[in-house]
């Protein structure tokens, strides 16, 4: 199954239309499913009265400093849809939930700050799209359950994807905890196995060696944030990746999931031409037709060819007797054994 990749752009088209722009472009390059921006409003994210927190001062000031204008969103999507690639949006308010679903976007993607909001979840629920959930922060199994309750609630709608995340910018290596992604996989069983229902991960950690990890693991979607250049101004660039990472960890990502399939028989193709490395029966000295087979006359060694014993079925002519004269140290063949 291909993993799904959401390029994550956010906020890092720092208030530029070309540079969201190049955004997509990156995204495009480097082999993405989806690009994604944020769209909301210093008017009606945050109360006028926030205080300092997690470093930022007048958070106000900076939400306005890159909310997206909303006279853009048609147009990046008219250009993902010419670039051949989904162009994704998380809203942040119910104007711009309205707006996607007027520009008839495949999914809706919930942020994780708002997955725990059950009137914010509810609207969304209720435009009957495919939902995208992070249940990150303040998010353990019930309050999973929960959200799902929500939007069962108002939508016929199970196409539902769960992302594990951490809400951490940028999150420790220690507290990804991707151990949550089986947690989810055995809580959320039956559903996984009869309804449209997926778990991924929204990433938050520096660099692209998680999300491959995330994928063998059983991730289906992954969504990580990526810039043009993290030495660019914004509160989301630093812990970002490049293009040049984005497109690496596609492709790491599209490597482990060839890495996912299960064997079938006993060789696999490229083990076909190294079968002679296998052993076989062998004779230890010189053997006389109708002398029995012991451990005295017969080892293993390789090499294995076609026709020969098999060092697996030695035990099995041991008492059996050749059918014809055998040469010491020569390769004992299924026709020269009693056994058939």
């Amino acid at each position: 199954m291909k993993t799904f990749v959401i390029a994550e752009a956010g906020s890092n088209h720092n208030n530029d239309y070309e540079t969201a722009l190049k955004l997509i472009d990156a995204a495009t390059s480097a082999g993405c499913d989806a690009v994604k921006f944020q769209i909301f409003s210093s008017n009606n994210l945050y109360a006028k009265n926030t205080p300092d927190f997690a470093g930022y001062k007048n958070i106000n000031e900076l939400i306005e400093s890159i909310e997206i204008p909303r006279d853009w969103i048609s147009g990046l999507k008219t250009y993902c849809d010419h670039k051949n690639i989904e162009f994704m949006a998380t809203p942040f308010d119910e104007e711009a939930v309205d707006q996607l679903c007027e520009l008839d976007i495949k999914r809706i993607k919930i942020a994780g700050f708002e997955a725990t909001d059950p009137r914010f979840v509810k609207y969304v629920a209720a435009t009957g799209k495919p939902l995208i959930v992070t249940a990150g922060i303040g998010c353990d199994i019930k309050m999973i359950n929960q959200i799902l309750d929500w939007i069962c609630e108002e939508s016929d709608s199970r196409d539902i994807t769960i992302l594990h995340g951490n809400h951490a910018y940028p999150t420790p290596i220690k507290d990804i905890n991707l151990g949550q992604l089986n947690v989810l996989k055995k809580q959320f069983e039956w559903d996984l196995k009869y309804w449209d229902f997926k778990l991924g991960l929204s990433d938050h950690t520096e660099g692209i060696f998680i999300p491959p990890l995330a994928v063998a693991m059983g991730a289906s979607i992954i969504e990580k944030h990526f810039t043009l250049d993290r030495t660019m101004d914004g509160p989301d660039h630093a812990f970002a990746i490049e293009p040049n990472e984005l497109t690496e960890m596609v492709k790491n990502i599209r490597l482990v999931e060839k890495t996912l399939s299960t064997k079938q028989g006993s060789f696999t193709e490229s083990e076909e031409k190294f079968k002679k490395a296998m052993r076989s029966v062998v004779a230890k000295k010189s053997i006389k037709k109708g002398e029995v087979f012991d451990n005295n006359n017969i080892t293993t060694k390789r090499p294995y060819v076609e026709g020969s014993i098999s060092a697996k079925d030695f035990y099995k002519h041991i008492g059996k007797f050749a059918l014809n004269d055998i040469k010491d140290d020569e390769i004992v063949l299924l026709k020269q054994s009693s056994l058939k």
